[in-house]
């Protein structure tokens, strides 16, 4: 008969202190403005995500689509890899809650026609005569 080991790995605690909103906020707005100079795809995508610290050892992201979450997911790593370290509190959960009304939307000179446009329908005979540059 073979004995067996039966003795069980250790279960590693890691460390976790105090961090405040104030910490992680910026850090959010300095990792903001590496990323903006590295990576500008991406922070246009995550700069207006708002990371609010619920407890101890849970961090809400608040991001306005799914799009941006997935961008934001590239990066994720980084910036709680850093922010573990540097505020050494490893246990962190991370809540995510969408909210649509951060979304920005691009006004184009076409939109803004448009909307003119329904209050002024000559407009539209304007733009067929002399073929306005919209775009």
């Amino acid at each position: 008969m073979e004995e067996e080991d039966t003795e069980e790995a250790e279960k590693v605690v890691l460390p976790s202190n105090h961090f405040t909103e104030t910490d992680l906020k910026d850090s959010w707005g300095n990792f903001l403005q590496e990323l903006r100079e590295k990576e500008v795809i991406i922070y246009n995508a995550i700069n207006s995500f708002q990371l609010k610290k619920l407890d101890e050892n849970t961090v809400e992201i608040i991001y306005p689509s799914g799009s941006a979450k997935s961008e934001f997911e590239k990066i994720r790593e980084d910036f709680f890899g850093k922010f573990m370290r540097k505020v050494n509190h490893f246990n962190i959960k991370l809540e995510f809650t969408k909210d649509v009304s951060m979304k920005k939307e691009v006004v184009t000179k076409r939109m803004i026609f448009d909307k003119f446009a329904a209050i002024n329908p000559v407009l539209r005979d304007l733009d067929d005569l002399l073929k306005f540059d919209l775009n």
